[in-house]
């Protein structure tokens, strides 16, 4: 591929210039979506029609993002094109409308080339529960490139595209990316609209964003992020230049250390690396404080409590009734409800859809889901009181490389522990950025996880781009675009 080595923020500046074109780059996109497709299964649609349309028509400076082909997860609405969510129940449903944040890149100039594969609603951790077949990691094709959106990981790690969107609900931008070997940031909740993106848990989603450089995801947040009349869960606060505070130098910034997150169930070569990047983080100039979060013991009970409560709630609209999949032969209207869902959804969501339903139903929801909500709020406490004694916080992203395809799809209780790192920055509302720190013994991508205040995107790009010139990962999958 032409430019599989070449970041969203140069290639727009050759095609402003007029030292390539927009339809040249976008084209070399579409041959390796196409051509890599089949050994990934990365996308679920790929238009080529429309996107080389789109293309011919950037001639000029449209913007920061002129003529840089980018892929989006499909629970996000792209008008004309399928949001399946990588479920059956949604069929081949194109919505007649953008999402915000879609809206956003069209106007910087971007050009969407196709929709990436999922799990389905965006649940799960592995990219398995997708309707549609999971998705390869492209540095081995035995190992799930992590969920949910890990067919956004996937297609940025393998050159098919420098930048992409997904959706973080409890890790599923930062654990692909960190399974793939890619930065992934999900911002504050409220950072960015959720105007178009199919609801799993309202509370907790949140769009993200893929890169190879932290360059590239600042720029494209700059872009797609602020306030939106349609979602009243955006913040009215401006967005910085984030491109602006990637200057390298972070002398005198304090990291949060919690050791008690580095202890059992950690693989201990995923140890080794995220405790190497915090020795380099001493000799760039910050200074390593050690800090206690001493609710996030409980957040993976307490998340797959909250998670599948919302879930219960926000998938109660798919009922074969107004679009999606309706099931035959059914001849009462209970029943059809009954036959669609069950052949509509897979069986991960109809799991967390009995579980959310039972913690809300009544004798249980004091039990279970107001008590979930108490500990929701101590831990964004154990955060506030962290971030009087340091800047950032400095966690692992995964507890382990990527592991094998079936390795844990029949163990939903060690599949949900894949998020053990990741669900904290989510029930606090706090952003959250992966950053690749090198790879395991069976060259596999390790990545670790800053945590920031409320708002503080600015700073862990900042703490994020002096690792990257000071450890740039370089390293490539055998399953490369370039």
């Amino acid at each position: 591929m032409e430019f599989g080595n070449t970041s969203a923020t140069d290639l727009a500046l050759l095609v402003s210039n007029g030292e390539t074109t927009a339809r040249r780059a976008v084209e070399s996109s579409l041959d390796a979506a196409e051509g890599l497709n089949e050994t990934l299964n990365t996308f679920l649609e790929i238009d080529r029609s429309g996107a080389l349309n789109r293309a011919e028509s950037i001639t000029g400076r449209e913007g920061v993002l002129n003529g840089v082909p980018i892929a989006i997860k499909d629970n996000l609405c792209v008008r004309g094109m399928q949001t399946s969510s990588g479920s059956r129940i949604l069929g081949d449903y194109h919505p007649p409308y953008n999402a915000t944040v879609i809206e956003r890149l069209l106007q910087a100039g971007a050009v969407i080339i196709g929709k990436t594969n999922c799990d389905e609603f965006a649940m799960g951790s592995s990219n398995e529960n997708s309707a549609f077949g999971p998705v390869k990691n492209p540095w081995d094709v035995r190992r799930v490139p992590g969920g949910s959106s890990g067919g956004s990981a996937a297609a940025v790690a393998a050159g098919i595209v420098p930048v992409a969107l997904g959706s973080d609900t409890g890790g599923s931008v930062r654990q692909p990316a960190s399974l793939c070997g890619v930065f992934g940031l999900k911002p504050t909740y409220g950072r960015n609209s959720r105007y178009g993106l199919v609801a799993f848990a309202s509370s907790l989603d949140q769009v993200g964003v893929f890169g190879r450089s932290v360059s590239d995801v600042a720029t494209i947040l700059e872009v797609i992020a602020g306030r939106d009349p349609h979602d009243a869960t955006t913040a009215d606060i401006p967005v910085p230049n984030y491109s602006a505070e990637l200057t390298g130098d972070i002398q005198g910034l304090r990291i949060g250390y919690p050791r008690a997150l580095f202890g059992e169930g950690l693989d201990t070569e995923v140890r080794a690396s995220v405790e190497s990047a915090i020795d380099a983080y001493r000799e760039l100039g910050a200074e390593i404080v050690d800090v206690e979060l001493p609710n996030a013991k409980s957040c993976i009970a307490v998340y797959y409590i909250i998670a599948t409560a919302e879930a219960s709630s926000n998938l109660a609209r798919f009922d074969g009734v107004r679009y999606g999949f309706r099931a035959e032969d059914a001849p009462e209207l209970r029943q059809m409800y009954r036959r669609t869902r069950d052949e509509g959804f897979g069986a991960e969501v109809k799991r967390r859809i009995m579980l959310g339903t039972y913690v809300l139903s009544a004798g249980y929801y004091d039990a279970y889901y107001r008590k979930a909500q108490q500990v929701r709020a101590l831990l964004r406490e154990d955060f506030r009181k962290a971030f009087e004694s340091c800047d950032a916080i400095i966690t692992p992203t995964s507890p382990t490389p990527a592991f094998l395809l079936g390795e844990k799809v029949d163990d939903p209780l060690a599949m949900y522990l894949n998020d053990v790192y990741t669900v904290t920055a989510n029930l606090a509302g706090v952003p959250g950025l992966n950053v690749p720190c090198g790879l395991s013994t069976d060259r596999l991508p390790i990545g670790f996880q800053l945590l920031g205040p409320y708002w503080s995107e600015s700073l862990l790009f900042k703490l994020a781009d002096a690792y990257e010139r000071a450890h740039p990962f370089t390293a490539r999958p055998p399953i490369y675009a370039a």
